[in-house]
C-alpha cells in the first residue's frame, strides 16, 4: 500500500458513504417507503433537499479533501498489514469511546454559549424534523472542530501501538453511517433494537427541543451529566 492509495481509499469510502446518505434521503422525503417509522409527524418542506445542496456539497468536499489529505500525510504512522484479530475492534471502539466525550462536551458548549448557538450551532437546527444527508447541514466551523474528536481518539491509539489503516477506515465508515442513519427521523426495527449505541430517537428529540440529549454515538454521557430527556 502507498500514500496515494491510503488517500483514494479514504476519499471512496467517504463518498460512497454519503451517496448512500444521497439516496436515503431521496427515498425518505420523496416516497413513502419509511413512512410508517418516521418518528415526527411533520410534514417535510416542498423543495427542502435542493435549498440544502450547496452547503451539502461544500461540506462534503471539504470532508473528503481534508481526510484523505490527512490520511496522505500521516501515512507513514499508519500499520497497513492486516493485524491480529482484536486491533481493529479494540482501536475502534478507542476512536468512538474518545470521540463521543469530545462530540458531547463541544456541542453541548455550542448550546450553552449563546453566540456560538446563534452564529454557528443554528445553522445546524433549522433542521427541526431532519432527513439523513442533514448531518452535513451545518456550519464548517461546527464540524471542523468537531472533527478533533477522531484526531483525540486516534492520537491516544498512536501512544500505546501505531494505528492500522484499517482501522481508520472502518471507523470513518460507521461514523458516517450512524451520523446519516440517526439524523434520519426514521425508527428502523432492526437499527432500534442494537444495543450500547444511540437511537434515531435520541439525536431527533435534540432536534426538536433544541436541547438535552448532546452524545451522539452512545448515550451514555446524557446520563452521566443527566443531559438526556
Amino acid at each position: 500500500m502507498t500514500a496515494s492509495t491510503a488517500a483514494w481509499g479514504t476519499a471512496i469510502l467517504l463518498l460512497g458513504s454519503n451517496a448512500f446518505g444521497f439516496l436515503y434521503s431521496y427515498l425518505v422525503l420523496n416516497t413513502k417507503l419509511f413512512s410508517k417509522y418516521r418518528i415526527q409527524s411533520k410534514p417535510y418542506k416542498s423543495g427542502l433537499f435542493m435549498s440544502r445542496m450547496p452547503l451539502f456539497l461544500f461540506n462534503l468536499v471539504t470532508l473528503i479533501g481534508l481526510s484523505a489529505f490527512g490520511a496522505y500525510t500521516m501515512f507513514d504512522y499508519f500499520e497497513t498489514s492486516w493485524p491480529e484479530w482484536w486491533v481493529i475492534p479494540v482501536q475502534v471502539l478507542i476512536a468512538f469511546i474518545l470521540d463521543d466525550l469530545w462530540f458531547y462536551a463541544y456541542h453541548r458548549y455550542l448550546h450553552e454559549n449563546k453566540f456560538l448557538l446563534k452564529h454557528v450551532h443554528s445553522i445546524h437546527h433549522r433542521a427541526t424534523t431532519p432527513f439523513p444527508l442533514e448531518y452535513l447541514y451545518a456550519h464548517p466551523l461546527e464540524w471542523m472542530i468537531g472533527a478533533l474528536g477522531p484526531v483525540i481518539g486516534f492520537g491516544a491509539i498512536f501512544i500505546f501501538m501505531p494505528l492500522n489503516i484499517y482501522s481508520f477506515w472502518i471507523f470513518g465508515l460507521l461514523r458516517n453511517l450512524h451520523e446519516i442513519h440517526i439524523h434520519s427521523d426514521l425508527e428502523l426495527p432492526v437499527l432500534s433494537k442494537l444495543p450500547l449505541i444511540s437511537k434515531t430517537k435520541h439525536h431527533d428529540d435534540h432536534h426538536a427541543k433544541l436541547t438535552g440529549n448532546y452524545s451522539s454515538t452512545f448515550s451514555w454521557m446524557d446520563k452521566i451529566f443527566k443531559t438526556d430527556f
